[in-house]
């Protein structure tokens, strides 16, 4: 389990990977959806190698990605890996079943020797919800109930459990079996202040998804999150931030790299669900001083710093696939997070040391 007995700044920031499994190319050439598949499998074996800490794959339906079987991918990176922890970025439980979400998952924590873990959220898209039978009308609802059945599986031996959306159960006991308290299990929230408090009630850490908009905007959510564990009684807990971004060796170079590959997709978004237009003054906005972590490793490296102090973070993951991104880019950006990003940030973060938010809430 996550170990909540030392504060972010004794622990020293964690650092991890988020990907969606989106189809990249390879000298120009699009690869298949089996390539990127094999190519993620890699991409974590170069992620331990060059010391991330963790190695997450997301849950989308749409043409593009390739995570859809996430635990399919996870349990293969275990087998290719022998340290690094593996995760989710984010497992949408409003569509699944948690009965098989459990076995799943105990799966993946045997192989991998108890590196599992799991961050949960309602899912900001929403392919699963007709794909899978789900009304959007009971979109909180679903989370909700099976969020309450996940949890008592994994930290009760039997359960016995009856709810809206699934058949009842009497007396159950999963195999396999989860370590004893189950895997390491976060909250994913895009800034509601209703999720914030359910995942301190629940006494679950915090992972904010910031993909637009300044960072430091999401410390009230942060402090809100303290005050309620200790209103709660719980314990103080970790928080997170996921970001996408590229790391090259030049500011330039990931400006144009990154620029290239991403403005299509926020174009599809904007046209989709609303998201703002990718003009190049908001792009060169939010890589300066927003959601994009984009940069040299010291430019990145000082933006994650800040980011890190402003919300006390215990841990950083990099979105770090945007579509069709070149598979040598991913590479070079893994390669210069591992190798340089996360050892400058600590050095960073040791010489001003991240201010204890937990211990400021219960003042």
């Amino acid at each position: 389990m996550i170990d909540t007995s030392m504060t972010s700044a004794q622990r020293g920031i964690q650092m991890g990977l988020d990907s969606f499994g989106e189809v990249a190319t390879s000298h120009g050439r699009v690869l298949s959806d089996a390539e990127t598949v094999r190519l993620l499998v890699e991409e974590a074996q170069l992620a331990e190698a060059s010391g991330l800490d963790v190695f997450n794959v997301g849950e989308h339906y749409r043409e593009g990605n390739t995570d859809s079987a996430t635990p399919v991918l996870l349990a293969a990176a275990a087998q290719a890996t022998s340290r690094i922890r593996l995760g989710t970025a984010v497992t949408v439980l409003s569509t699944n079943d948690p009965v098989r979400m459990y076995q799943a998952f105990a799966t993946v924590d045997a192989i991998s020797g108890g590196r599992a873990e799991i961050v949960l959220g309602r899912g900001s898209a929403v392919d699963s919800f007709p794909l899978f039978g789900f009304d959007l009308a009971q979109y909180e609802e679903l989370f909700e109930e099976k969020l309450d059945l996940f949890l008592r599986l994994q930290r009760e031996e039997r359960v016995t459990w009856s709810g809206r959306f699934r058949s009842p159960l009497v007396d159950a006991r999963l195999q396999p079996r989860m370590r004893e308290g189950g895997i390491p299990t976060w909250i994913g929230v895009g800034g509601s202040p209703a999720s914030v408090i359910r995942a301190a009630q629940h006494g679950l850490p915090l992972m904010i998804a910031i993909i637009g908009g300044q960072p430091q905007r999401f410390a009230d959510h942060v402090a809100l999150y303290h005050r309620a564990l200790a209103q709660f009684g719980r314990p103080a807990l970790p928080v997170g931030q996921h970001s996408p971004g590229l790391v090259a060796d030049t500011d330039e170079e990931a400006r144009a790299v990154w620029w290239q590959h991403w403005r299509p997709v926020v174009e599809q978004l904007a046209r989709e669900r609303g998201f703002y237009e990718p003009t190049e003054e908001r792009f060169l906005r939010e890589v300066e001083s927003g959601a994009l972590y984009i940069g040299s490793p010291e430019t990145v490296a000082q933006r994650i710093a800040r980011s890190a102090r402003d919300l006390s973070l215990s841990r950083f993951d990099l979105k770090y696939d945007v579509l069709h991104l070149p598979r040598e880019a991913r590479a070079r950006s893994i390669e210069l997070l591992g190798t340089t990003v996360l050892p400058r940030v600590r050095e960073l973060l040791a010489s001003q040391p991240i201010a204890d938010a937990a211990a400021e809430a219960r003042r």
